[in-house]
């Protein structure tokens, strides 16, 4: 029995030894991130998903399954050993909209989606004023102008965000007892000062006045647009202490805010056409040309000429971050990368993407982050992100009947409707029927 015992343990012994030199390196395999791929039935590395996440603690699904909640503090979640394939990928939060995208994982790479937000589902709009007849927000987004109208008599008044105070401005009266139209009202760049047009109505003569809004009483004088010596200049931008100008001959020039030192930039002028507006908007290292509001621009800067864009722009805007542009016709919205983006999704300096087509009629787009749009349409407004991998993500906010269901609507209405991004509180202000609505915060 003794001996049978001892060679029992022989056995046992050898078997421990024989499971330990076939399962170490399986262990070793494993913990270097190897798996069996069963499907295909061959030994494969894995990949792992970094997702980055506001607001934190969401829940993250892969393929309709539970995998992970996000850390409290950094809303951040790494999810580790993922056979390479595609995933459906499911961000959710009680009292949010879903965030939903298909990703690759890849062997030996994360594969990363950094700017998740994720937009409250109980959006809600409260009246904050009536008899507004338009709405100007301040370089600094912490005052609004609004024109209000009241028996055919217009008022400018002064509306301070932080203190929620509303003061008078300026009245009609103050122009002309005669009565003036008021028009192409803009903020100075340190939103101390507004610039405005006017035309007395029985005169039919225009006016250009500046009010200084900063002073307690609020100064008015009535100015003069001037051009800047030697050339007569057809739009311009200035860039710190740098002033960039298109002159009436089609040159565009580089000069100091002086205009004592000008630079040629354009070898070719730029065939200007009569009675035709033109804007100019320098980023970085790409200068854009808006022709007759409709035909976008774009400077090559090996050749020195404009070339043609873009046909049909309503607008450009950059981004919080200064890294990208925004430009959108009536249906259509895309994107132009100002520099390079190492960061997935990956992108080029000097990249154009296309967004979104839609079937109705875009009227105003407006970076809410650095990745994602606020958009109204002639019936919706919405939010998108930007990330075009897959599906974007774009959510409905809110539809413009229910801030006109109970003041009778019109074609007027509708095209008069206006929205107003302030990302200073991360408030959506829009303008509908003469009624000023304000909404709770959007970001979370």
């Amino acid at each position: 029995m003794f001996k049978m015992r001892g060679k029992t343990r022989k056995i046992l012994l050898f078997l421990f030894f024989l499971i330990f030199i076939i399962s170490a390196p399986l262990l070793v395999f494993y913990f270097q991130g190897y798996r069996f791929d069963f499907k295909n039935k061959k030994l494969i590395q894995t990949g792992g998903l970094f997702l980055k996440i506001k607001p934190k603690q969401t829940k993250i699904y892969l393929d309709e399954k539970l995998s992970k909640e996000t850390d409290f503090l950094f809303g951040s979640a790494l999810i580790e050993n993922l056979l390479p394939k595609k995933y459906n990928v499911k961000v959710k939060k009680e009292g949010y909209f879903d965030w939903e995208k298909n990703l690759e994982i890849r062997e030996k790479e994360v594969t990363e989606a950094r700017n998740v937000v994720l937009f409250p589902n109980d959006i809600n709009f409260s009246f904050l004023s009536k008899g507004i007849k338009d709405v100007w927000l301040s370089p600094d987004e912490r005052k609004m102008i609004f024109k209000e109208k009241k028996e055919d008599i217009w008022e400018l008044k002064i509306y301070d965000l932080e203190k929620n105070l509303k003061s008078h401005l300026l009245k009609e009266s103050d122009i002309s007892s005669k009565g003036a139209d008021l028009f192409d009202l803009e903020f100075s760049r340190d939103g101390k000062k507004i610039y405005f047009d006017t035309v007395i109505e029985e005169q039919l003569k225009k006016k250009s006045f500046v009010l200084e809004i900063d002073k307690s009483p609020p100064f008015l004088k009535e100015t003069e647009k001037t051009l800047p010596p030697l050339e007569n200049i057809i739009t311009s931008q200035q860039i710190n202490e740098e002033v960039y100008y298109l002159n009436n001959f089609g040159y565009l020039y580089k000069s100091d805010s002086s205009f004592s030192k000008a630079e040629k930039i354009t070898r070719v002028p730029f065939p200007l056409k009569q009675e035709t507006e033109y804007q100019l908007y320098v980023f970085s290292d790409f200068i854009f040309l808006i022709e007759g509001g409709k035909s976008l621009h774009l400077l090559n800067q090996e050749t020195k000429l404009f070339e043609n864009f873009f046909e049909g722009i309503n607008s450009l805007k950059i981004s919080p971050d200064f890294e990208k542009i925004v430009y959108f016709s009536d249906y259509e919205i895309q994107i132009f990368f100002l520099k390079e983006s190492p960061k997935q999704p990956k992108r080029e300096k000097g990249e154009n993407m296309f967004l979104l087509r839609l079937s109705e009629k875009i009227k105003d787009v407006f970076w809410i982050t650095p990745n994602h749009l606020i958009f109204s349409t002639e019936n919706n407004i919405k939010i998108t992100e930007i990330d075009n991998r897959d599906m974007i993500n774009t959510i409905q906010l809110a539809e413009f009947s229910s801030f006109i269901k109970n003041y009778g609507e019109s074609t007027k209405d509708r095209e008069n409707l206006k929205i107003f991004w302030n990302s200073i509180n991360e408030r959506l202000y829009v303008l509908a029927k003469e009624i000023l609505w304000v909404s709770n915060k959007l970001t979370p």
